[in-house]
């Protein structure tokens, strides 16, 4: 695995998709590197096969464009079980450098993605909220997260109903995309959270890029 510039983890194949998959794609985009890590295989899930898993996974990175992606192979519904876990998640980031980090958000309904925060907590110095415009590549969220067949369309006469497999889950994804749009004036945004105080040069600084009028500049004869 080679440095990159933003490194996303997330505890199952498609979280990751779910919450940034918008950003990914942006970042790529823009010619920098992104390194994605799921955590776990997802062998507990209620749809599709680790195979199937690990290869949508791979599909998924391709459509969103990231530099490459890698599973830890942490156990399902264990995650943090072991000191191992934050040993090892701290050698591939020190392994590939990143600028910036973005974990699973640390108050979420699934005790997997609260463990996953918690265990990669160490990796975070930032905090505060804020949302990256992902309104030019939002299609391409859409094509990655239809990568994960298994988890949201399972085509075997044994697939499990679950909140994924909803007809209104992709609704509501796209929902929660749209109202941080609107809170930033855009169509769509993905919302991302900064745990601890950060040291900003100006706290209007980026604001005031964005929003004051052009300088005029008067030729001298």
């Amino acid at each position: 695995m080679d440095p990159v510039d933003l490194l996303v983890f997330g505890p199952h194949p498609d979280d990751l998709e779910i919450g940034a998959g918008g950003t990914v794609a942006k970042h790529a985009a823009m010619g920098l590197r992104v390194g994605l890590v799921d955590l776990t295989q997802g062998e507990m899930g209620s749809n599709g096969t680790v195979e199937e898993r690990l290869a949508e996974a791979e599909e998924a990175r391709t459509v969103l464009g990231a530099a490459w992606r890698t599973n830890l192979r942490w156990p399902d519904r264990a995650i943090g079980s072991t000191p191992d876990h934050a040993l090892a998640a701290t050698e591939l980031i020190r392994r590939v450098r990143p600028k910036a980090i973005a974990l699973p958000y640390w108050s979420d309904r699934h005790p997997d993605h609260v463990a996953a925060s918690n265990v990669l907590t160490d990796a975070i110095f930032d905090a505060g909220l804020f949302v990256v415009d992902v309104t030019d590549q939002y299609e391409t969220k859409r094509r990655a997260l239809a990568c994960h067949k298994s988890q949201f369309n399972p085509s075997t006469a044994g697939g499990v109903q679950t909140r994924l497999t909803s007809s209104r889950f992709k609704t509501l994804i796209e929902s929660r995309d749209a109202q941080f749009g609107v809170l930033v004036g855009v169509d769509f945004a993905e919302g991302f959270v900064l745990r601890e105080p950060v040291l900003r040069p100006h706290l209007l600084r980026e604001w005031r890029v964005q929003n004051d009028p052009p300088s005029t500049t008067k030729s001298q004869s």
